[in-house]
């Protein structure tokens, strides 16, 4: 089941509890090629199944390490329906350290805790603590904080107060 927040108030409940666990994801080699396309990243660890059998100590292909963190919405919106938003900026990444490497067609899934919630004037900074497992491997793909900004809707009263300059 989704973890679902309509507001602030309610997102601000969770403050350092788990949020939940998507579903697993396998990343293949044309994900990775494809990758390797759009980034300009075409390192034979990545796209020479042949040469990485051989040569690797992983004797296959392994994603991009910023391929595995570019599904992290993809497996965020998984986990979480967040409700009443109006915009999603994403806003940093801190802490983030690459563990392990994902082999071609290993399966992945994201882990999240919700670190803390800061108000910033109607804006919702979510900073969340990130796992991204690999199935069947102790070891996490990475681990990090992800910041997202979220700028819910206001009601029209509330908006016009705070033009006024009551601020509530």
């Amino acid at each position: 089941m989704k973890f679902t927040v309509n507001n602030f108030a309610e997102f601000e409940q969770h403050v350092g509890k788990e949020l939940g666990v998507s579903e697993y994801l396998k990343i293949n080699q044309e994900q990775i090629n494809k990758f390797a396309e759009a980034t300009l990243d075409h390192q034979w660890i990545h796209t020479d199944p042949q040469r990485a059998a051989t040569e690797s100590q992983f004797k296959s292909t392994i994603a991009h390490g910023y391929l595995t963190l570019s599904v992290v919405p993809y497996l965020w919106e998984q986990i979480a329906d967040i409700r009443n938003v109006k915009m999603l900026v994403n806003y940093g990444i801190e802490k983030l350290k690459f563990n392990q490497p994902v082999l071609v067609n290993q399966e992945v899934r994201l882990r999240v805790k919700l670190q803390a919630l800061t108000n910033l004037r109607g804006i919702a900074k979510a900073e969340m603590d990130v796992a991204l497992e690999i199935k069947d491997n102790p070891k996490p793909a990475f681990t990090s904080v992800i910041v997202f900004l979220y700028h819910f809707k206001r009601n029209e009263r509330v908006q016009k107060l705070e033009i006024r300059g009551l601020n509530i």
